[in-house]
């Protein structure tokens, strides 16, 4: 695996794929629907959640879709090529979601980018992933607490699940996401985190997963 470091191939699956995790969808069909710039829409993210503060449901789904199958297509199309560069593929592809190139590197959280990702990787960890986001958001209603458990915990499952290289792509993901949700960690700590299906507007930038 460390002659991969020195492979051109490495950098260029690295390069595309970040490239891919760049496009920022959210804000692309937002646009286009006439919704205006989600950047100056409830917590300025450009993710699924925050476009769903539009009401428009359809380009949430949308948009949620779209993120995670840039997560999932690169994934799946390194795989074909170089299968030991899957989940480096992966990571990237998160990493560009989260710091996308075309907006001064202030992207989304990278949870839908995240998931597609561990889905083209192990179905039976991103099923995991899935039914602990489940059950931590049924039983405390926070959001971003259940994706943080599910990304946290991911490592783990990974381990018992996968291989050597998809545990270190979960401990990286892990590492990223608990990052992008350090308001929400904050806020978690101090009881000011919204909940699920609250409507209250946010006082605050950054509230969405």
């Amino acid at each position: 695996m460390i002659d991969a470091f020195f492979d051109p191939i490495t950098y260029i699956i690295m390069g595309g794929t970040y490239l891919m995790g760049s496009i920022p969808f959210g804000l692309i069909f937002t646009k286009f629907s006439g919704l205006g710039d989600i950047r100056s829409i409830g917590s300025g993210n450009i993710g699924t959640t925050n476009v769903l503060r539009t009401g428009n449901k359809k380009v949430a789904a949308l948009t949620f879709f779209c993120d995670a199958a840039k997560g999932t297509l690169p994934v799946y199309i390194t795989s074909i090529f170089k299968p030991e560069l899957a989940p480096l593929a992966g990571f990237f592809a998160v990493f560009g979601h989260i710091f996308p190139v075309w907006l001064k590197f202030r992207g989304g959280k990278g949870v839908a980018t995240a998931f597609g990702a561990t889905l083209g990787l192990s179905w039976p960890l991103a099923l995991m992933m899935l039914v602990t986001w489940i059950t931590i958001a049924a039983i405390t209603r926070y959001s971003s607490l259940a994706a943080l458990v599910a990304t946290v915990t991911s490592p783990f499952f990974a381990f018992v699940l996968t291989n050597l290289m998809t545990t270190y792509y979960a401990l990286g993901l892990a590492v990223l996401l608990v990052f992008t949700h350090k308001n929400n960690i904050r806020r978690l700590v101090l009881g000011q985190e919204s909940k699920i299906g609250d409507t209250t507007p946010l006082q605050n930038r950054g509230n969405d997963v």
